[in-house]
């Protein structure tokens, strides 16, 4: 069956070889692929707009992360009062530094391959967090590892990966402070001063690490992960461990929990990373939006089957 394909492509990919390859090959199989580039704030949103009316099957994310999660967000307000079933797939061209959703999902990083599963395969109903206006598609972070994102340069990310994180934490050492709230969801209800917090759709974010290990991204459910503050002669070593191995690395006081939404109050703005995307505020509400997005997962280890 032929499928009508439009590609939202982040501007630093526009002289990709390997995307144009994977065009070319879709098209000769007589897909219809239309191609289209970001420059600048907005456009994503433009172009998902151009896509739902021109009817687009599927609408493609050709980038990395945050990519994804504006794609997704457009996706969502430029079909807003459709049903899923309605509106355009969502489609992944993983074209990142981490690649973080595409990884957990494992879709191919090759753009051939990546694109063949697309056309391919049917999208399956995904679930989608929302903070407030905000959507999100995999990890939501705060603390210390969403300062950390943030100031890791992508120069030092393309050089070093994962590790680029590492290095940047130990250079912010001395900076390093925990943020107190109270978070609370159904049958849920704690309340302290924390290193990192992370509400996944997903499972795993800044640059590879395993932040929700339970988390299925059809289940209804965020997978909710809350690093208590350590005593400050323990967080050098906690604090290694975090960035080499994820929170499993610390889970003997790793907090958790399963919830279909949560709450956050605190005395001071949290800072918090939507897939990469920066958001804060002193009472936020996290809650899941069960199959908004259909997308093209096949054989995603975070998909819930119905047996």
């Amino acid at each position: 069956m032929s499928r009508s394909l439009f590609i939202v492509l982040h501007g630093k990919q526009a002289g990709n070889a390997g995307v144009r390859q994977a065009v070319t090959a879709q098209r000769q199989a007589g897909h219809r692929v239309e191609v289209r580039v970001t420059w600048e704030a907005g456009d994503a949103q433009r172009i998902v707009r151009e896509a739902v009316d021109a009817g687009a099957d599927t609408i493609v994310a050709g980038g990395g992360d945050g990519t994804i999660n504006a794609v997704a967000d457009a996706l969502m307000h430029a079909a807003a009062g459709q049903p899923a079933a309605a509106r355009p797939a969502l489609g992944i061209l993983p074209l990142g530094t981490a690649n973080d959703f595409a990884r957990s999902n494992e879709i191919p990083l090759d753009p051939v391959a990546a694109l063949e599963l697309i056309t391919n395969s049917q999208p399956t109903p995904i679930d989608v967090g929302r903070v407030g206006q905000r959507t999100f598609i995999n990890v939501a972070t705060g603390g210390f590892g969403t300062q950390v994102t943030v100031e890791t340069s992508e120069d030092l990310k393309r050089l070093l990966g994962g590790t680029a994180y590492l290095l940047t934490g130990l250079r912010r050492f001395n900076s390093i402070h925990s943020s107190a709230g109270s978070y609370r969801g159904p049958g849920f209800d704690w309340q302290g001063k924390f290193l990192v917090l992370a509400v996944g759709n997903g499972r795993q974010a800044g640059g590879g690490h395993i932040l929700c290990p339970s988390a299925m991204i059809n289940d209804g459910l965020f997978d909710v992960s809350i690093l208590p503050d350590v005593e400050l002669s323990q967080l050098p070593t906690a604090l290694a461990d975090l960035l080499r191995g994820g929170l499993a690395a610390v889970e003997q006081t790793v907090v958790r929990a399963r919830v279909p939404w949560l709450e956050i109050r605190s005395e001071t703005p949290l800072d918090i990373n939507l897939d990469g995307e920066p958001t804060s505020g002193r009472e936020l509400r996290f809650e899941v939006l069960p199959g908004a997005v259909r997308a093209h997962l096949a054989g995603s280890p975070l998909l819930k089957s119905d047996g």
